[in-house]
C-alpha cells in the first residue's frame, strides 16, 4: 500500500451513477433502480481496457468475481468513490490501487455465512454416507448396498480449524447433530467456546488426533498455506475425513492424495482447490473416496440475493454519507492527524506487520509505548493500526479501524497503551510489545521504531536486536546462530534463486544474530524452505510491506492497513 488520502467524503449530487460490471442477482439491482437518487447501468463482460476507460464516469462500482478491477482499471478513477463486492473475497480487486486512489472497497461477507456453512455440512454428510459414489453406481445400473456402508455423524468428533463466523455456524449445526466439537483458532484465547460446548485447543497439531472429521475455515496466508500436509497428516486419526470449503491451498493436495492411497485418510470432500478450475488430469478427480464440488460454497439463490442486496445497500449508504459497512481497505473513522502523527500511524502499520510472522503462539496481550506527548491524541489510532497489522492475516473477516478493538476483545487479547515524555534529546519513539501465551515456548516480542527529521519510518529494534532499517517492500527476517559463514550461506541461497538483496541489517545478541533483508522480488517458498533447513538457521519469516513513499506524507494523508 502507498500513502493515500482517506476515502473522500461523497460530494453532494442529485444522482449517483452506479455501474454493475458483473451479473448480479436482480434483487440488488432492483433496489438501486428503485432509488430516486441513483442511476444504474448494467454492463457485464467489459474487458480491462473497456472498464478502465469508463469506470471514472461512475460514483460506484458493483462487482462479483467475474471482473478484474486492476491497477490499470483504477489508474484514472475520475469520480469513482466506492467499489462494492457482492460476496466475500476481494482477490479480483487491487486493494492497494483502490486505497491509493482514495476509493473505499466494501464486501458483503456476512451475507454468505449460512450458505457456506450449509454447503460444508452437505459435503460432510455426503462424504460420510458415500452419496456421490452411490449415486454414480445407481446411474450405472448397479444395486450395490454392500460397498457403500457409511458413518453417522452423531457421536463422532468434528475438528473445526478456524473458529470465526463460519466455523461457529458449523459448530452450531454439528452440536445439533449430537457431535462432539473441538476447535482451533490461534487468535482465540479461551479454553472453551459457545457456553462450554466447544473445547478449544492451543495448537493446530493438537486438534488432529482428536478429530474423526476435520473441516477448515481459515484464510489463505503464509501461516495456513499447506497447513494440512504430509507432516501434519501423520498426527491425524486413521481413517479421518477431510473437508475443505475455505480456501484452496490450505490442504496440500498431493499429500492428501497419498494419504488417501495409504488409507490414513478415509475420505475427502473439497469445494476449493490450489488451482481453479481443477486440472482435468488431477489425481483427486477420479478417486473413489473423494467428493468434489466446483467452488459452490456461496452458490445458492438465497446467498446471491443477499450479497447483491447487501452490496447495493452498503454502496448507497456510503455515497449518501450515512454509514460504512463491510469496509475492507478504509474505515469510516474520521482522522485528523498532523504530519508527524501520520508518519507514526504508517510506522505502526509497518512494524506490526513486520513482527507478526515472528509470533508462533497465540497473542494474549499487546502493549504500546509511545514516547511523545505530541502523539498522545493519535494513540488510539496507532493502537488500532498496530492491532490490524497483527490480526489481519489470521482472521476470515475484514479487520479495520472500526472493528479491530472489538475483535481483539472477543479473542481475549489485553490491550494497553502508555504515553510518556522521553524528552527532546531522544525524540518520539513507538514500541509494540506482543505477549504470547507462552505455552509452547514463544517469548514476548518487541519492536521499536522512530521517525526522524526526514519523516522516514525506521525500525531501531526487534526483540533486543538493535538496528536502523527502513521497513518497506519485501522483507525477510532470519534468526541464526552467531557464527562465521552465516551471511555467506544466506547470500549464496539468494544468489542461487537470482534474487537481489537491496539492503541488509545485521544485529547480534548473545550467541545469536538477526538478519533483516530487503529484497527486490518476493522470494519463493522453495527458497525459504531451503533457508529453514540450513545449519544454524533458527527462524525464517517473510513479509511484504508497502513500498517507501518518495515524498514525506502531507497533512490529511493516512496509510490504511486494513487491506
Amino acid at each position: 500500500m502507498t500513502t493515500h488520502t482517506p476515502a473522500r467524503p461523497p460530494e453532494k449530487s442529485t444522482t449517483f451513477r452506479i455501474l454493475a460490471a458483473d451479473d448480479l442477482a436482480e434483487e440488488g439491482l432492483d433496489f438501486i433502480r428503485a432509488q430516486t437518487d441513483a442511476e444504474l447501468e448494467c454492463n457485464a463482460g467489459l474487458s480491462e481496457q473497456q472498464l478502465a476507460a469508463t469506470v471514472g464516469d461512475y460514483d460506484g462500482l458493483i462487482v462479483r468475481s467475474g471482473v478484474q478491477v486492476t491497477a490499470q482499471v483504477l489508474a484514472r478513477p475520475g469520480r469513482l468513490k466506492v467499489i462494492a463486492r457482492a460476496g466475500v473475497g476481494v482477490d479480483n480487486i487491487d486493494l492497494d490501487a483502490a486505497t491509493s486512489a482514495g476509493i473505499l472497497v466494501l464486501n458483503s461477507a456476512e451475507a454468505s455465512t449460512i450458505t457456506t456453512a450449509e454447503h460444508t455440512f452437505a459435503l460432510m454428510l455426503g462424504l460420510a454416507r458415500h452419496i456421490g459414489s452411490a449415486h454414480h453406481s445407481m446411474v450405472g445400473g448397479s444395486w450395490d448396498r454392500a460397498s457403500f456402508g457409511g458413518r453417522q455423524l452423531a457421536g463422532n468428533t468434528l475438528g473445526i480449524v478456524g473458529f470465526g463466523r463460519i466455523g461457529r455456524t458449523i459448530a452450531q449445526r454439528a452440536l445439533a447433530f449430537d457431535m462432539t466439537v473441538v476447535g482451533y483458532d490461534p487468535f482465540i484465547n479461551a479454553s472453551t467456546m459457545m457456553d462450554g460446548q466447544v473445547r478449544m485447543v492451543d495448537q493446530f497439531v493438537d486438534i488432529l488426533p482428536l478429530a474423526d472429521i476435520l473441516t477448515f475455515h481459515v484464510p489463505l496466508n503464509d501461516q495456513t498455506r499447506g497447513q494440512l500436509n504430509e507432516r501434519t497428516l501423520a498426527h491425524c486419526r486413521a481413517g479421518v475425513l477431510i473437508v475443505n470449503a475455505s480456501r484452496g491451498g490450505v490442504v496440500d493436495e498431493l499429500a492428501l492424495h497419498a494419504a488417501l492411497e495409504s488409507g490414513k485418510v478415509g475420505g475427502a470432500a473439497l469445494d476449493v482447490f490450489e488451482t481453479e478450475p481443477l486440472p482435468q488430469d488431477h489425481p483427486l478427480r477420479k478417486h473413489s473416496r473423494v467428493l468434489l464440488t466446483p467452488h459452490l460454497g456461496a452458490s445458492t439463490l438465497e446467498a446471491q440475493k443477499a450479497v447483491s442486496t447487501d452490496a447495493a445497500t452498503a454502496l448507497l449508504d456510503y455515497l449518501r454519507g450515512h454509514s460504512v459497512r463491510g469496509a475492507v481497505n478504509v474505515t469510516g473513522l474520521r482522522l485528523d492527524l498532523d504530519p508527524l502523527q501520520t508518519c507514526f500511524v504508517d510506522l505502526a502499520n509497518r512494524m506490526s506487520r513486520l513482527i507478526d510472522p515472528m509470533i508462533t503462539d497465540r497473542v494474549s496481550a499487546v502493549t504500546l509505548q509511545i514516547t511523545s506527548p505530541d502523539l498522545a491524541s493519535a494513540a488510539t489510532t496507532i493502537e488500532r493500526i498496530s492491532l490490524i497489522g497483527l490480526l489481519q492475516n489470521h482472521l476470515d473477516v475484514p479487520v479495520n479501524l472500526v472493528n479491530v478493538g472489538h475483535i481483539a476483545e472477543q479473542r481475549g487479547i489485553e490491550l494497553r497503551t502508555v504515553t510518556t515524555d522521553a524528552g527532546p534529546s531522544r525524540g518520539p519513539q513507538l514500541a509494540i510489545e506482543v505477549a504470547a501465551d507462552g505455552r509452547h515456548g514463544d517469548q514476548p516480542h518487541r519492536i521499536s521504531g522512530r521517525v526522524f527529521d526526514d519523516m522516514r519510518p525506521r525500525v531501531v529494534e526487534i526483540n533486543g536486536y538493535h538496528m536502523d532499517m527502513i521497513p518497506a517492500g519485501c522483507m525477510v527476517l532470519i534468526q541464526n546462530d552467531d557464527r562465521p559463514g552465516m551471511v555467506g550461506l544466506v547470500g549464496s541461497e539468494f544468489g542461487r534463486a537470482k534474487i537481489n538483496i537491496a539492503d541488509m541489517a545485521i544485529s547480534r545478541r548473545d550467541d545469536t544474530a538477526l538478519m533483516v533483508l530487503r529484497v527486490d522480488t518476493e522470494p519463493p517458498e522453495s527458497l525459504l524452505t531451503r533457508l529453514r533447513q540450513g545449519a544454524g538457521i533458527k527462524k525464517v519469516a517473510r513479509v511484504v510491506l508497502p513500498e517507501e513513499q518518495s515524498d514525506p506524507p502531507a497533512e490529511d494523508k493516512l496509510r490504511d492497513p486494513s487491506t
